[in-house]
């Protein structure tokens, strides 16, 4: 059984979260797992600024949802913004919304939710101008500033559906993703800043967009100041667009399930999904995490240091924090840049006492001297937490002893873009943690462990994470497509909401995620799909076929690695594995790099043609000899090759 470390001794004032005791989490849970309809108009009701209060909690359930989709407080109506901004402008408006430290530590811009109201109501008004109507789509492919969260937030005012883009995607990704949501507007930037370096934002959305009629206008952020193209029958500044824009704005009425946002994520079919999140439901469950897990309170500095590209970015720098009126910080640049003090100097200078980042992070920070972390004052820190991909116990005990030191809440996280707002977590003043492991699910989850033909196992155990039950949060469907969301999600363990991925139970309750079971890889947070890089890597002239699997990186969590059968008369060369991982770059985004890449002489197939993954994963997980019998494959002899070439490899 592992060291539970028990939650630090502290006067617990000031906090927002209805939840401080275990007592108050096991009542909390018990009431919305045995009715959640009422246990979360309970919530939504004291969350959310409703423009028309629902009286629905709960339409429809996981075994028809074929036919009938999910939906929360249907009945309801409101803007998303009244929440996030207006409510808070009598009494905070003088209050810090959004504190932004860019590229260079000194660059430091700050809006008060007055501020911040204005330029929204000025965006918004601006977009409505150029034309925007609720219910289209505006694509934002921008990096880490202010503005990001602001072109979020002036489509939400108009009852517009936002896509956000991260930056690191590639012209191909970017262009596949306008073209599926049917987007008229595009908002980016000159350049972004990241490193020390310049990222051409602009020049990749130009790219994107050669022979694409259906984009009226690119609004471009001025953040460089970098001459680019500029094409002046479509492309607008955006200073020249909000100059003189309305500083308040009418928002616009929505339903409850009328579409927030679409955010794609990697599929192992290599097609993105456009998952869609609706507008009452998301609110809810982000504001509510937000403030129960981190143990929200009024006087907090919390810091996010993820990208708005991602899900986090959207419910734990945006919408959750400002709909519970905190201050977010936003976070520009790298935590090695300028060097590995960086974050540790971001949390003395700005007194942060919420610092929530990637286990990938942490392991390449913890890499370096503990010096660049304890030569900065974090006395202000109270909770530390974990997002994107299980943390190992390592890494764990060095953000809990060296940065934390001994004294804060460590609260690892587990969700996923589909599910809209964390799901199992610790609580930051109640719950017991062991390093590695997400311990117990947040009210109205109800996780299951199911075995491969389906089965629930009971007690301690490890199998394939199940959810049995429908959350605010989740988001509905695939853009256009509920098929396929259907088939992704619920076709596996009929009526149950299949995650994929594993994990273990142990004896305390205590839930360990495993990671991925299925052909999507979770590289440093990022998820792709397997098969966009083999569909990226057989464009390569030198190659005929490509297998990609995950295998466990000190680093990353999950690096990739390549199995690759040239073409006839190409031979292995260094030349060919540039053009390989350029082919990823530039087929998938910068964040797609390949770690190891291994030509072999065939791939291991059924006799129908399919390549087994499995074996490939367990060979380069160094279990190449407990493979069970591989006679039934078509070409046995080549699995012994390949387990005698990664032998000499390692």
């Amino acid at each position: 059984m592992s060291q539970l470390f028990k939650v630090p001794d502290r006067v617990k004032t000031g906090s927002q979260s209805p939840i401080q005791t275990p007592e108050q989490y096991r009542e909390h849970y018990m009431r919305a797992s045995f009715n959640p309809s009422d246990y979360w108009l309970e919530v939504t009701r004291r969350k959310v600024r409703w423009m028309t209060e629902p009286t629905l909690g709960l339409v429809g359930s996981y075994h028809n949802i074929a036919e009938e989709p999910i939906a929360w407080f249907s009945d309801g109506t409101l803007n998303l913004t009244e929440t996030c901004l207006d409510q808070h402008l009598e009494k905070n408006g003088d209050k810090t919304a959004i504190l932004w430290e860019g590229d260079e530590p000194d660059e430091i811009r700050s809006l008060t939710y007055s501020q911040l109201y204005k330029e929204v109501c000025k965006a918004a008004s601006a977009l409505r101008e150029l034309g925007l109507q609720k219910g289209e789509r505006v694509i934002i492919y921008m990096g880490m500033v202010p503005e990001a969260a602001i072109a979020m937030l002036a489509c939400a005012r108009l009852g517009a559906i936002h896509s956000v883009v991260f930056g690191g995607f590639s012209a191909e990704a970017l262009r596949d993703r306008v073209r599926d949501c049917g987007a008229k507007y595009v908002i980016t930037q000159d350049e972004g800043r990241r490193g020390g370096k310049a990222v051409p934002l602009k020049a990749v959305v130009d790219q994107a967009l050669e022979d694409e009629r259906l984009v009226k206008n690119v609004v471009v952020f001025k953040r460089t100041g970098t001459p680019i193209n500029f094409n002046k029958d479509r492309d607008i500044w955006w200073h020249d667009m909000v100059e003189g824009g309305a500083e308040s704005l009418d928002p616009v009425e929505c339903a409850a399930e009328d579409p927030l946002f679409i955010l794609y994520t990697s599929g192992s079919t290599g097609k993105p999904k456009g998952l869609v999140h609706t507008t009452g439901g998301y609110l809810t469950y982000t504001s509510y995490t937000h403030e129960v897990v981190f143990d929200l309170r009024d006087d907090d500095v919390y810091c996010c240091a993820a990208d708005v590209g991602w899900i986090t970015g959207h419910s734990y720098i945006v919408y959750g924090p400002l709909a519970n009126g905190a201050t977010t910080m936003m976070f520009e640049s790298t935590p090695l840049y300028p060097d590995a003090g960086r974050y540790w100097d971001m949390v003395s200078r700005h007194k942060v006492t919420i610092f929530y980042t990637a286990p990938t992070a942490l392991r390449a920070l913890a890499a370096q001297d503990e010096d660049f972390v304890k030569k900065y004052d974090r006395s202000t820190l109270r909770v530390l937490g974990t997002v994107g991909e299980p943390i190992n116990p390592d890494a764990w005990n060095w953000y809990y002893q060296v940065v934390g030191e001994g004294r804060c809440n460590i609260v690892d996280t587990w969700w996923q873009t589909e599910t809209g707002g964390i799901c199992i977590s610790p609580i930051a003043p109640v719950t017991e943690t062991a390093p590695g492991s997400a311990t117990l699910p947040l009210p109205g989850i109800v996780p299951l462990l199911l075995d491969n033909d389906g089965h629930i196992i009971r007690g301690p155990g490890e199998g394939k994470l199940c959810l049995a039950h429908s959350w605010p949060g989740q988001a509905r469907t695939v853009w256009e497509d509920h098929e396929r969301y259907v088939a992704t999600y619920f076709s596996t363990y009929p009526g149950y909401y299949f995650t994929g991925d594993g994990c273990r139970r142990d004896g305390n309750g205590y839930n360990w995620i495993t990671g991925r079971v299925d052909d999507v890889l979770n590289v440093s947070g990022h998820r792709m799909g397997t098969a966009e890089f083999e569909s990226a890597l057989v464009n390569v002239d030198e190659i005929a076929e490509a297998a990609v699997v995950g295998f466990p990186h000190p680093i990353k969590g999950q690096g990739v690695y390549v199995y690759a059968v040239l073409q006839p008369g190409y031979e292995a060369s260094e030349e060919v594995e540039k053009n390989m991982r350029m082919a990823c770059r530039e087929a998938i985004g910068a964040h797609a790099g390949l770690d190891q890449i291994h030509f072999v002489p065939g791939l291991p197939k059924t006799r129908s043609g399919k390549v087994m993954r499995r074996i490939l994963r367990k060979i380069v997980e160094g279990d190449g000899d407990k493979l069970g019998d591989i006679s039934t494959l078509a070409n046995p002899e080549v699995v012994d090759v390949i387990r005698q070439d990664f032998k000499a490899l390692a």
